[in-house]
């Protein structure tokens, strides 16, 4: 049988109604999978974000209390008969096995959620060999800062914290390309100048008895350990970059293991030759505070200024080396206060104006971070949901 003209119409029309009724809802289907792709992704980029501000947030505290408590442990150590210059630099990294605590209980975690065999050791050659170099200059540096607080007060070693802002962001420029954003800049002059002013008063704070050739000598090797700290944050994040993998959390641990076990090696070297080891039992008996705060100091100088470590790098991982230096400058005035409550040096209206000026530097850097990460990615949206 033969269908007629109405009837291939009829037959058309309603194919034709149907073609088109399930396209619709296949593009429904699509745009609603588009959406739910997106929600997903955006809520992941947030989750990554709130955790990326909890570890900036710890880092910063474990650098506080490094930055802090460490230079104030030292100069206790000097200020009441310690004079081993290596051994106060050895204390500076000799904390590192702090680190075997994180480090296994995330090797456990990752052992029990993932197949075995995995590769735990995330270190690569290339890696390792940087961390052994990072190792060494930190070792350096570990020197150059003990031999100058040795001979200087806290608030004339703060100046540490200023000048090495200064050299971070220059080789930050050089080394990784920093972008720098007005704020940005705002921040490096106020925090620099702000811990500069410092310098106005360092006559009033010289040590009883000091020659001007030592005082000066300690001054040039906490301006020489300034510039190379400068040059290693950089350096860090350099090696970041430069991974060839994913760098996670897991991975920074362990390089930052390995960093602060070369840079100990680096020191320990010397110690020996000294005979430092065999005389810390004799410098402990003759130590004016008595031998039980000599080892309480320096068990808690080595636990903070890991810590500083530890926070140093964590910050230069969850944002730039250009932060983790206005982090440590902000931290300069602190010292200042620290240093009059618990070593009685003088507060001035210098280290009052150098505080404010820290915190207004510090403060414009948080805000130009604001507008970069909340602001824009809001006007980028606007103007994506009126192009829809």
């Amino acid at each position: 049988m033969i269908a007629g003209p109405n009837t291939l119409y009829f037959y058309t029309y309603h194919l034709h109604h149907w073609y088109f009724r399930e396209r619709s809802k296949a593009r429904e289907v699509f745009m609603e999978t588009e959406q739910a792709i997106f929600k997903s992704e955006q809520k992941n980029h947030e989750n990554s974000k709130a955790i990326k501000v909890v570890l900036v947030i710890l880092n910063f505290i474990l650098m506080s209390i490094g930055q802090v408590g460490g230079p104030i442990l030292s100069r206790l150590y000097f200020l009441h008969g310690g004079n081993r210059r290596w051994f106060s630099s050895w204390l500076l990294t000799a904390g590192f096995p702090i680190l075997i605590i994180p480090i296994a209980f995330s090797y456990a975690r990752a052992r029990s959620s993932t197949a075995a065999g995995t590769r735990r050791l995330l270190v690569t050659p290339w890696l390792f060999m940087a961390s052994a170099f990072l190792g060494f200059l930190l070792g350096v540096d570990s020197y150059l800062y003990s031999f100058g607080s040795s001979y200087l007060p806290i608030s004339v070693s703060s100046l540490l914290g200023s000048t090495q802002l200064a050299f971070t962001a220059i080789f930050a420029f050089v080394v990784v390309k920093q972008k720098f954003t007005h704020y940005s800049i705002n921040s490096v002059v106020l925090m620099t100048f702000g811990s500069i002013i410092l310098g106005f008063n360092m006559d009033g704070d010289r040590p009883r008895g000091e020659s001007n050739g030592k005082y000066v000598l300690g001054f040039f090797m906490t301006i020489s350990a300034a510039a190379l700290h400068g040059f290693i944050m950089p350096a860090v994040e350099y090696t970041n970059l430069k991974a060839g993998k994913a760098v996670t959390y897991d991975l920074v641990m362990q390089v930052q293991f390995l960093i602060s076990l070369f840079a100990t090696l680096f020191c320990t070297v010397p110690m020996i030759i000294n005979g430092d080891f065999q005389a810390i039992s004799r410098e402990a008996g003759d130590y004016e505070l008595g031998a039980t705060k000599y080892y309480t100091i320096v068990v808690l100088s080595a636990i903070a200024l890991q810590f500083l470590i530890i926070g140093s790098l964590g910050v230069i991982f969850c944002s730039t080396s250009l932060l983790g230096g206005l982090v440590s400058s902000l931290l300069v005035p602190l010292q200042q206060v620290f240093g009059v409550i618990f070593l009685h040096e003088r507060f001035s209206g210098e280290k009052a104006m150098a505080l404010a000026m820290c915190l207004w530097g510090f403060a414009s850097y948080l805000y130009g971070e604001y507008k970069r990460n909340y602001k824009k990615p809001a006007a980028q949206n606007e103007s994506g949901s009126e192009a829809v």
